[in-house]
């Protein structure tokens, strides 16, 4: 591998590819495991299937998953004039946040949420939605949504709502699997058991932690054979993570902002891997900033935006598996921050040579520091 350039050598287009479509994967392998793994970890790439993952960990090492779950975030609508609506829940607001609704009195817990807005002309401030077949003639149908105002604040892009009753029971009972936008079939059964990870355990994501998906109770059971540990955190994934990178100049990109969690077992399971001398591999992308997140500001939770680019030091992680990114990505950085630039995009030449599949429902590689 090459030595590293610093972050202000790079520009966006230093991470563009050309991709085919028809490597972009629209549906998951057959069999989890049974998707391709690119072997990454050493100056030549080696072509692999994802059950022999086991064989290249040491039992010394530790896997940190993220144990999100996706919920159905997309529901449809429409306002009182009739107009077509389209919500996807990026966060349900916790019952103590602070929603700019408080002098209306008490709520149905679970009632306020942020949502990105896909309508005709935008509705104004206090207007009532009527979602998932709600009217007043069949109120005992879906659900009525009042717009509160923007989110973060007045200039905000994404919209604050206030549902009649509990967001995670509507998603559940009239939302949609939200699936990336570079996926083209409408979503199905086969989606909201396969857009989720076998170990998803906390409700929250808007998108799955993809290369998770890999992972079935045959892969876990090679693990423990081995001896491999494995320890979890949480980040509720946000649309965010599809929005394009506007600006060539890097520094001038804002991130976007997810909520994560650190429990304290991995914590100790992290200073138990350090003391064997094993390696931290983490599962995703998402697990790398909620890893390095944590090491940076100490914060066990919260809501992080950092930014992995070239040049990162990274503090706790030293391994990891992830799926194949979109060209000049935010993700393209940070696996470029973790196994060299010149490596990744050899790697990703190699995978496009090979038809690989790529993104969410694509394959997968493993990289190293």
């Amino acid at each position: 591998m090459s030595a590293p350039q610093q972050p202000n050598q790079f520009q966006l287009s230093d991470f563009d590819f050309e991709l085919p479509a028809h490597l972009i994967a629209q549906h998951p392998a057959a069999v989890r495991s049974q998707s391709r793994l690119l072997d990454g970890t050493a100056s030549a790439p080696v072509d692999r299937i994802f059950a022999q993952l086991p064989e290249l960990l040491n039992p010394t090492d530790l896997l940190v998953f993220n144990d999100t779950q996706v919920v159905k975030a997309r529901l449809f609508g429409e306002k009182a004039s009739g107009g077509k609506v389209e919500m996807l829940v990026e966060r349900v607001m916790a019952d103590n946040e602070p929603a700019g609704d408080e002098a209306h009195g008490p709520h149905p817990p679970n009632s306020h949420v942020v949502v990105h807005l896909k309508v005709n002309k935008k509705p104004a401030i206090g207007s009532v939605l009527f979602m998932a077949g709600f009217s007043p003639q069949a109120p005992q149908m879906g659900f009525k949504a009042t717009l509160l105002g923007r989110w973060p604040d007045q200039e905000g892009g994404l919209f604050r709502f206030r549902l009649d009753r509990d967001a995670y029971r509507m998603m559940t009972s009239h939302g949609h699997v939200p699936l990336p936008p570079y996926i083209t079939h409408a979503d199905d059964d086969s989606d909201e058991a396969r857009y989720q990870t076998i170990f998803a355990k906390h409700p929250g994501a808007v998108a799955a932690p993809t290369a998770a998906l890999h992972f079935d109770q045959s892969v876990l059971d090679a693990l423990d054979a081995k001896g491999v540990a494995r320890a979890s955190v949480t980040l509720h994934v946000g649309a965010g993570t599809f929005s394009p990178v506007k600006t060539n100049d890097l520094s001038q990109h804002v991130m976007h902002s997810e909520r994560y969690n650190m429990p304290p077992s991995t914590i100790e399971a992290i200073a138990a891997c350090r003391a064997r001398g094993g390696r931290v591999v983490a599962v995703g992308t998402t697990s790398i900033r909620t890893l390095e997140s944590w090491a940076l500001t100490g914060q066990t939770s919260g809501d992080t935006s950092i930014f992995i680019t070239p040049g990162f030091e990274f503090k706790v992680v030293d391994a990891l598996v992830t799926n194949f990114h979109l060209p000049k990505s935010t993700l393209m950085m940070l696996i470029s921050a973790l196994a060299g630039h010149q490596h990744v995009m050899a790697l990703y030449r190699h995978a496009i040579a090979n038809e690989y599949r790529f993104f969410s429902y694509g394959d997968s590689m493993l990289l190293s520091r």
